[in-house]
């Protein structure tokens, strides 16, 4: 199978917890339900691009437990080619996730095999060689991140990156990513300054940025322009974990069909307006009938 669009990431299973409200330092709280979901940021946003209609392969390390087979069974599920996932002696990586009644939520990420995958694999490299699109986050370590986005660069492979868990980044990696897709925090981070404004245009300086911005939107920034606002689709929220994900993946499955960004955007921010309407990490992604249908009534 030939990717438009590879995703190295992580891949966990998440442990879902709900509650009325999040505990503070300390506190515990009752809860209302539990369930198992596979996500990662990576996975989740695989399945995001996937359901969107991407030709996609997932690249990344999954552990030798039952976690793990239902992690890999969940990706072929949505669409996903995992010929490139590696199985690690070990447990698979886990995220235990808090979500309140207005849909906000905390994540402790527990990296699991993740974390044993230092260096670029020969499955890793062939998956890249002739994608369109290398989509990365920062859930495995940072060795690997660096040599992927050289890899890809070299082949002229399009370099996204979504920037978290935000963290200080090499100048090297910066200058081989393509489109940078931070939110607030992260942009700040990057940047070092406290202003998402400022954050975003000293980062366009190094490559195209699209800010997300939750019910506000999101900005895409490029060098010598001025900065573009995208409106958010207004819907009430239900559980927003993986919205971020879903936005990027399906922002990367559009620009790899060759949609413009302008439309790329329209449809990752419609996406993500559809996935935090339900409950979930990666099953809360739509498919590109009810992204096609939303925007169809949105007019």
């Amino acid at each position: 199978m030939s990717a438009g669009v590879v995703v190295l990431g992580s891949a966990n299973m998440d442990l879902v917890a709900t509650a009325e409200r999040l505990p503070g330092r300390g506190e515990t709280v009752a809860g209302g339900t539990f369930r198992l979901v596979p996500g990662g940021k990576g996975a989740n946003q695989a399945v995001a691009a996937a359901r969107a209609g991407g030709a996609v392969r997932f690249a990344g390390a999954v552990g030798d437990d039952d976690l793990g087979r239902r992690v890999l069974a969940a990706l072929a599920a949505a669409g996903v080619d995992t010929a490139a996932v590696t199985r690690a002696a070990g447990p698979t990586g886990t995220a235990h996730i808090t979500v309140d009644a207005a849909g906000d939520n905390t994540i402790v990420v527990v990296p699991g095999a993740n974390g044993t995958l230092t260096a670029l694999a020969p499955a890793h490299a062939a998956a890249i060689d002739g994608a369109d699109t290398l989509l990365l986050q920062l859930e495995l370590p940072l060795s690997l991140v660096c040599e992927a986005a050289a890899y890809a660069r070299a082949r002229g492979v399009r370099v996204v990156l979504t920037p978290a868990p935000a963290r200080p980044l090499p100048d090297g990696l910066l200058a081989d990513v393509d489109l940078l897709v931070p939110n607030e925090h992260e942009a700040t981070i990057l940047a070092g300054t406290p202003d998402p404004d400022a954050a975003v245009r000293r980062l366009a300086e190094r490559c195209d940025v699209v800010l997300t911005l939750g019910a506000r939107g999101a900005v895409h920034a490029a060098a010598g322009a001025e900065p573009v606002a995208v409106p958010a689709f207004p819907v009430t929220a239900v559980d927003t974990t993986a919205a971020g994900d879903t936005f990027v993946g399906v922002l990367a499955a559009a620009l790899a069909d060759g949609t413009a960004m302008a439309g790329a955007l329209r449809r990752a921010t419609a996406a993500a307006a559809l996935s935090v309407q339900r409950p979930g990490a990666s099953d809360s992604a739509p498919t590109a009938a009810e992204i096609d249908s939303f925007l169809g009534g949105a007019g």
